[in-house]
């Protein structure tokens, strides 16, 4: 009986030294992550929670902050902030260029298939007047349906977002500053008002991007329709992605195919510290695997709309979502684990 008790005591040792092992191989061991998400509530909370629990696979602590993006690139460069999951691009892009030499793009977006933007009105009131396009705002009646004294108020991006330049940008090109006027302020504070309007029947008239919780709350097609504009046009500070021209975008004003948006199609791209990077060959490995698709991220906009945005809110749906797909989770730190 020693001599078992004896051997028993061996291997449970070495079952332990195995462990020990297992975890000073692990990547992340003894290194934290700093990692960033933006002021920009949505979907891409949920996300970073779902990201956070990766990068614990992979060994690492993470300490996740919340910054707007102009402050991230600052934070980025300088090696204070080590990554972010939710930059959106292009419209970020001026920003990410200033800061290029010392940080970088890791991977090709979260979002399978992308994101559109552009401009919406109410269903109701498109199809009372039978309008179809951006440039029938250059007529004082009917721009004068969405503001006071011919002039339509267009709530656009907050101060700061470059989708705001290409708003004012795109007014001036299509020859609408005497009839439309961008209305800039907290954009989530503008959109509750104006949701609650279309709700009353009353016409609105933004600019919003898809998957998010505006379209959401207001569903292209059933409450709100999508205007074509009439050109592909954007400022010199924003790249051009590819073509404004769409296909198969719901509730598209008159049922234009494809549909001219704002600009091509954004993602939320993830931007991490070059440095950080050349020493963490494995969390580049992990978010070059990471995307979700748009109906994904859609679902997670129309509940948190719904419900509110709170961190319980957050961990619930996170939670329920690496619970329904392990399998995919596990997939994404193994690979990530042999790039170590």
């Amino acid at each position: 009986m020693k001599g078992l008790a004896k051997a028993f005591a061996s291997f449970t040792l070495s079952l332990v030294a195995a462990g020990a092992l297992h975890a000073q191989t692990l990547p992340g061991t003894g290194k934290t992550i700093r990692y960033a998400q933006s002021d920009s509530f949505g979907g891409n909370y949920v996300v970073a929670q779902i990201v956070s629990k990766a990068f614990k696979g992979l060994g690492y602590d993470v300490k996740l902050s919340t910054m707007n993006t102009t402050l991230f690139f600052q934070a980025v460069a300088q090696g204070d902030i080590d990554i972010a999951t939710d930059v959106n691009f292009p419209q970020r892009e001026p920003g990410f260029r200033a800061v290029a030499a010392q940080a970088m793009v890791v991977g090709s977006g979260l979002i399978s298939g992308d994101g559109i933007n552009g401009y919406l009105i109410d269903k109701k009131t498109a199809l009372q007047y039978h309008i179809t396009s951006l440039e029938q705002m250059k007529d004082p009646k009917i721009a004068g349906l969405f503001g006071r004294d011919g002039k339509a108020e267009l709530i656009s991006c907050d101060p700061g977002w470059s989708c705001g330049d290409v708003v004012d940008y795109q007014i001036d090109k299509f020859g609408l500053k005497q009839t439309v006027k961008a209305v800039r302020g907290k954009y989530e504070a503008l959109m509750v008002e104006a949701v609650t309007k279309i709700k009353q029947g009353k016409p609105a008239f933004f600019y919003a991007w898809s998957p998010s919780w505006v379209t959401n709350a207001l569903v292209p097609g059933a409450d709100v329709v999508w205007l074509p504009t009439p050109a592909d046009a954007l400022p010199p500070n924003v790249p051009n992605k590819g073509s404004a021209l769409v296909n198969n975008v719901e509730g598209c004003a008159g049922g234009a195919n494809p549909c001219r948006m704002a600009m091509a199609s954004w993602n939320w791209g993830s931007v991490a510290n070059k440095q950080f990077v050349a020493a963490n060959p494995a969390v580049k490995t992990l978010i070059e695997q990471i995307r979700f698709p748009g109906k994904t991220w859609s679902q997670w906009e129309a509940v948190i709309s719904k419900e509110g945005g709170s961190p319980a809110l957050i961990t619930k749906l996170s939670d329920e979502w690496i619970a329904a797909n392990k399998a995919q989770m596990d997939q994404w730190v193994a690979t990530a684990l042999k790039a170590h």
